[in-house]
């Protein structure tokens, strides 16, 4: 968030002034307290009220509660051309913390600090009479549907069919958040004779302070939905791309890949210390980047790949993958504290979203009242 932050000042706090370089490192500390994500965000947030205050003519830093109230209030009145809103309610209350975060940094005070501001988007919230919108989860079954659709075992086809595979196991198997999905690098990859795979999670939306989770991904008993399988055959191209060989040895490894009718998970597997991205992005005719995938692409992928399987892709994003593992779960009989060792939810809260509103028959008295 570095960019929409004023250069350190002294701070006189309580009658006492920080030197130049002690109040530089306040700002440092105060930053750091910030994930990248969310640094990225509120840089787009801030750079929003920024410009929305020199047309305006009202000074963004300091701002008065007044000058973000106006703006949010603008923003939260703002439609699309289809009608719905252009901004949810979650977003208008990041912009405001996006404010509120720059003033903190810049040592002034923060404009929602008198709790105006918080009031304004209670009014906001209450003003919206729509639900939030929440993507379809994908269950095992529609899974398959993916995953069948993409088989492709041919130049060049056969590359991105092998990533999005595994990126489609690994995200519904472990409950991954499409962020936590494109974090992910080889040393993350943890084979188990007995478990499967283990993928270690260094920090999530959640774990802000990188404490760190475990997700087991068991092999599968069918060749085309085991996770093992797929993150091995996606890794065994990987090997091939960082090699010696280039794009003949790719060529090659995509040739000799086996079918997913075969299972590939059982053989002796060795860990890697590389911290090379997992899931990469990729270019035209088949050539893996050195870039990460990001969120976003594991978002478009999903969606890209329900169009070709035939269902509606408005309905889906990468979300659909936890979601869909923890209604799958939940339709099995899995209680919520089994299904929280994945997930790595903290509490049932957000977990009972899930069970009401996409498994409302499981354990309900309508179904054992004879109709």
């Amino acid at each position: 968030m570095t960019e929409i932050l004023a250069p350190a000042a002294p701070i006189d706090v309580a009658g006492t002034v920080l030197a130049h370089a002690d109040a530089e490192r306040v700002r440092r500390t105060l930053e750091s307290s910030i994930s990248p994500a969310t640094k990225r965000a509120y840089a787009s947030d801030w750079r929003s009220f920024a410009a929305w205050c020199a047309a305006k003519g009202y000074p963004p830093l300091p701002a008065s509660a007044e000058t973000v109230i106006a703006y949010l209030s603008e923003a939260a009145a703002t439609v699309r051309p289809d009608g719905g809103w252009a901004y949810a309610v979650s977003t208008l209350t990041r912009r405001a913390a996006a404010i509120n975060a720059a003033h903190v940094s810049a040592g002034v005070p923060a404009p929602g600090a008198g709790g105006q501001v918080a009031r304004a988007l209670l009014a906001i919230r209450r003003e919206r009479t729509q639900g939030p919108r929440r993507v379809d989860p994908l269950l095992t079954d529609d899974l398959k549907i993916l995953l069948r659709a993409l088989a492709d075992t041919t130049w060049p086809g056969a590359v991105a069919a092998t990533r999005d595979a595994a990126v489609l196991l690994a995200g519904f198997a472990g409950a991954f958040r499409r962020s936590e999905l494109a974090a992910l690098n080889l040393s993350d990859v943890i084979p188990s004779r007995h478990d499967g795979v283990h993928l270690r999670v260094r920090r999530s939306k959640t774990d802000q302070e990188g404490a760190g989770l475990v997700k087991a991904l068991p092999f599968g008993h069918d060749p085309l939905t085991c996770a093992p399988c797929a993150l091995y055959r996606w890794m065994d191209l990987l090997t091939a791309v960082d090699g010696a060989g280039g794009r003949v040895a790719l060529m090659r490894a995509v040739r000799d890949m086996n079918a997913q009718e075969t299972h590939v998970c059982r053989r002796e597997r060795a860990r890697t210390d590389s911290e090379a991205p997992l899931f990469r992005s990729l270019a035209g005719g088949g050539a893996v980047k050195d870039a990460r995938m990001s969120g976003h692409a594991v978002n478009e992928m999903l969606k890209r790949r329900a169009a070709a399987a035939g269902l509606d892709p408005t309905r889906y994003g990468g979300h659909s993958l936890r979601a869909g593992f923890v209604t799958q779960a939940f339709r099995a009989g899995a209680d919520s504290r089994a299904i929280r060792r994945q997930t790595g939810h903290r509490s049932d809260t957000v977990l009972a979203v899930y069970d009401r509103e996409y498994a409302p028959l499981v354990g309900n008295a309508v179904t054992a009242i004879g109709l």
